[in-house]
């Protein structure tokens, strides 16, 4: 029997339900001490003077690391440009703080009580520098935040003659689009401990995203070969790309090193508040679009035009790769002959912008399939049929002047989509609001109906050296009575592990049942990778099958127990050229389309998004459970993004860091169906014919509810998140209520 394309519970279903799975904010081993880190509270500062006399009097404070504590002062996934800890007796660089989150503290003591005491009685004297806050501001270069330019990172497209293009085109569409923050909300704020394991090594168990990058990093900064760090990951209360970055993996690696050093071996143990949790993380990037599309009459788009401004915040992060995303999908999925695009990551001092499920895409789709739709209405064309016209295919050449990787399936999942759409289409009845005030009256209530679609990246782009290793074990004498998968890919709550744990099976031939996974641990896996980029599954599904490979044929050599280890690595990519924008940037693309139904409450500005359908290409079902929890969970994620997730940031403060203000949606704001169809048209690389999904369904949603609103009202939003009090005013500037 197949063990894959079967519905299986996840691994660790019964130990959620049942609260017995272990996170990091659970583990608290015996004998622990409290860590409690200090956040600078300044956007832009130099620190003059720090006085830590009445924080370490305060009973029961052993330690208190600041930047003269830790030996390379530096870390950040693709650029060195944050320091672990802002202060003095470092590098200059690492005296000015600009992000209120900077971190320019860590307390340890024998009780929190006592941690946050001594915090509180840390003195430091700040000069003030100037807050930059806006990319605009940022861009005149008028105070230098890091570098010799703020617009520090950018990326260009010049393709075909846009002369040409522009005097081809029966119709222009010019326009200017916001996209803001989002928070990612996942359950567990920061938590983790840190201790020395038996083997001499310092140890953090915390939740994360790549435990092989967290082990790199924690052993840059603390001048150590990274085997003497281990990193592990108990269960992990969710992700969202917002744990690929440090929080407190360096300063609790630093604090069991130092307390070692003082002859203490006790762990330490840490957890952030949710207040400090959300100003604490990076977030989603906010970006201004500036975007112009030509087209003929009959629908045929023959010139794109953009200028892309991403808010990078304090620092990189992930900031150069996320505008390399938005870069490629500003544009679309779209046969493009003639385009001119430029995108740049500018510093500011607002909370830096990082990973996102997405990455990057919702950001340029926003842009990409507004004007699509725009131009659909324009021309009176239907906008399935205009896409359909207009979508990238086997063989065509893409932005980059190069052919997409083979498998490119986005004309059958638009086409599925919009007949979904089409099929079972109903008027709902008056959808009822958590808040008795926004009770539907039918007389102001408009109805409509929005289409997008998206194509993204799966995998690491641009040139970056991608890898995912897997070791399989097989037990038993004279037939194979277990597989043990050794795997260091994080399962973040999207089912990763019992994903591998079906390919592991499928691979060898055995029950599922027979495969035991041991997981997200640096000292029992290779480097797997990240659990983000849709492609985990892809990637450690190719590496599993080749591993199963070895190990099968030490079995049929009789070696017992019988190993295979592989390191996989996928067909290069390719970075950019400077100046053209050609090459190859991605291996595999995921591609998506959405149609979404809304009821709008002219009066309120209130929305009720009442269907979705979610049409994705997985090339292969490993588990169609799976699959249809991240549609649904992605389509929520989307709903809050496009319509009450307003993150407020001004002068580089966060205003409203609670759920109290931050919503996201609740049970009753969600949409009211989510209709998820299910494509298996096979990537040709990928294992079982398997293509990455996870992000697809949350880029296009926000694209195609602003459509269903224009549908609803006349009136298009260029703006997003689509709160009722924004809604509301701009229906009253067109004479709508």
């Amino acid at each position: 029997m197949r063990q894959i394309g079967r519905t299986k519970p996840k691994l660790d279903a019964h130990a959620k339900v049942t609260g017995a799975a272990n996170f990091p904010a659970d583990i608290l081993r015996e004998n622990s001490l409290y860590g409690c880190v200090m956040f600078s509270g300044q956007p832009h500062a130099r620190m003059i003077s720090m006085d830590l006399s009445q924080a370490l009097a305060v009973e029961g404070v052993l330690l208190i690391l600041t930047a003269a504590d830790v030996p390379k002062n530096e870390y950040g996934l693709t650029l060195y440009d944050q320091p672990v800890l802002v202060g003095l007796n470092s590098t200059p660089h690492a005296q000015v703080s600009r992000w209120e989150a900077d971190q320019v503290a860590f307390i340890v003591a024998e009780s929190k009580e006592s941690a946050e005491i001594a915090r509180e009685k840390i003195q430091i004297e700040w000069e003030p520098l100037p807050v930059i806050s806006d990319v605009f501001d940022a861009l005149k270069d008028e105070t230098i935040l890091q570098g010799e330019t703020n617009a520090y990172y950018d990326y260009k497209i010049r393709k075909g003659d846009m002369e040409a293009g522009w005097a081809a085109a029966d119709i222009v569409i010019d326009a200017r689009y916001r996209v803001p923050m989002q928070e990612h909300a996942y359950l567990q704020p920061e938590a983790g401990t840190s201790y020395i394991d038996d083997d001499g090594r310092i140890t953090v168990e915390v939740a994360g995203q790549w435990t092989h990058e967290d082990q790199a990093q924690v052993a840059h900064a603390l001048m150590l070969d990274p085997d003497q760090i281990r990193i592990i990951y108990p269960a992990i209360g969710g992700a969202f790309g917002g744990r690929e970055d440090m929080s407190i993996q360096i300063v609790l690696a630093l604090a069991a090193q130092k307390l070692a050093g003082m002859g203490i071996y006790r762990p330490i143990h840490t957890i952030w508040t949710r207040e400090e949790s959300i100003i604490g993380h990076h977030k989603r990037h906010q970006a201004v679009i500036d975007t112009k599309w030509g087209a003929t009459k009959d629908g045929k788009i023959v010139a794109v035009a953009a200028d892309c401004y991403l808010d990078a915040g304090a620092y990189n992060y992930t900031s150069n790769k996320v505008l390399g995303n938005l870069h490629l999908c500003v544009a679309g999925p779209y046969d493009i002959p003639n385009a001119r695009i430029d995108s740049r990551a500018i510093y500011t001092n607002n909370v830096p912008g990082g990973a996102f499920r997405g990455f990057g895409a919702p950001q340029g789709c926003f842009a990409a399939e507004s004007q699509m739709n725009k131009l659909a209405a324009a021309l009176g064309i239907d906008p399935v049929e205009l896409r359909l016209k207009n979508v990238l295919r086997d063989g065509i050449e893409g932005l980059t002047g190069v052919v997409l990787p083979a498998g490119v399936s986005i004309g059958e999942v638009v086409a599925a989509c919009g007949q979904q759409a089409a099929a079972s289409s109903q008027q709902p009845t008056v959808t009822k609001s958590a808040f008795a005030s926004l009770q539907g009256d039918e007389t102001i209530l408009r109805r409509g109906k929005g289409f997008a679609c998206a194509y993204k990246n799966v995998g690491f782009s641009f040139g970056f050296p991608e890898r995912c290793e897997a070791t399989i074990v097989l037990h038993g004498a004279r037939e194979i009575s277990g597989v043990t998968l050794y795997h260091a890919g994080a399962d973040v709550g999207q089912g990763a592990h019992t994903a591998f744990r079906q390919m592991a099976a499928e691979a060898v031939g055995v029950p599922v049942e027979l495969v035991e996974i041991v997981a997200s641990d640096t000292a029992t896996s290779g480097d797997s990778g990240s659990a983000s980029a849709s492609r985990l599954t892809w990637m450690a599904g190719n590496a599993i099958i080749r591993a199963a490979d070895q190990a099968l044929r030490e079995w049929r050599d009789e070696e017992r127990p019988a190993r295979g280890h592989v390191r996989y690595t996928p067909p290069p990519t390719q970075m950019l050229d400077k100046k053209t924008g050609e090459g190859q940037p991605n291996f595999a693309y995921g591609y998506v389309a959405e149609s979404a139904e809304i009821t709008i409450d002219i009066e309120t500005g209130h929305i009720w998004v009442d269907r979705v359908v979610c049409a994705d290409d997985v090339g292969k079902a490993i588990n169609s459970n799976l699959i249809e929890g991240q549609i649904e969970g992605a389509v929520v994620q989307a709903h809050g993004y496009t319509l009450t997730e307003n993150l407020q940031v001004a002068d580089g403060f966060i205003k409203n860091p609670r759920f109290s203000s931050y919503l996201i949606p609740g049970i009753q704001d969600v949409p009211a169906r989510v209709e998820s169809v299910i494509l298996e048209i096979p990537d040709p690389r990928g294992p079982f014919g398997v293509r990455g999904m996870a992000e697809m369904p949350l880029i296009p949603l926000a694209p195609a509810i602003t459509a269903a609103l224009h549908d609803a009202t006349g009136v298009w939003f260029d703006e997003i998140p689509l709160t009722p009090s924004r809604v509301v005013a701009k229906l009253r500037e067109h004479g709508i209520c």
